[in-house]
């Protein structure tokens, strides 16, 4: 399995990318870190708090969906709003979603899935003030702690907050295993 981790490079949600990070890392999968540029991502606690960074692998528009197995849109306000106006980004999610792989999202990082229309008839969850972008998406928004929606076209697994990696990534362990 090769897993891509799709952000900015700056506002990411330090738990939304590090425990889902370290999740791929433990199950023996690769992993690319991708961001809008190459180089370093800096993440935050709270959405305000600065912390560690990571490097990026690489910039998101040097690589295809066709070259990854599975794709984790991690959260953080300012991460998630500046992903969504990426052009390079959102042909990335979008070519995900087209190819029929699995996406998981938390917290904010649904933005992306709605600023690619591609929410028509799913059932997710997020941070609840995408409750609305969420529904004029055409997707149906619930309050649960972790929420996966299969359907004949591709599989998502979605979580409201940090307070929900542990679910979320046990979800990611078995979704995205079950495609191994």
């Amino acid at each position: 399995m090769k897993i891509a981790i799709l952000t900015s490079n700056a506002g990411v949600e330090h738990s939304e990318l590090a425990d889902p990070r370290q999740t791929v890392l433990d199950q023996g999968w690769d992993l690319d870190l991708l961001a809008t540029e190459a180089g370093e991502v800096k993440t935050v606690t709270g959405d305000t708090d600065p912390t560690d960074t990571f490097t990026a692998d690489e910039a998101v528009k040097d690589v295809s969906p066709s070259d990854y197995d599975a794709l984790i849109l991690p959260g953080g306000t300012i991460n998630a709003d500046t992903l969504r106006l990426d052009e390079d980004a959102m042909a990335f999610v979008k070519g995900f979603v087209d190819a029929g792989k699995p996406v998981a999202a938390i917290c904010h990082g649904p933005w992306a899935l709605v600023q690619t229309d591609v929410l028509g008839g799913k059932t997710l969850t997020s941070y609840p003030s995408l409750r609305v972008d969420i529904q004029n998406a055409g997707g149906t928004w619930v309050d649960e702690q972790v929420q996966v929606c299969t359907a004949e076209d591709w599989t998502l697994v979605t979580s409201r907050n940090p307070d929900d990696l542990e679910a979320f990534t046990a979800k990611i362990v078995e979704v995205f295993g079950a495609q191994a």
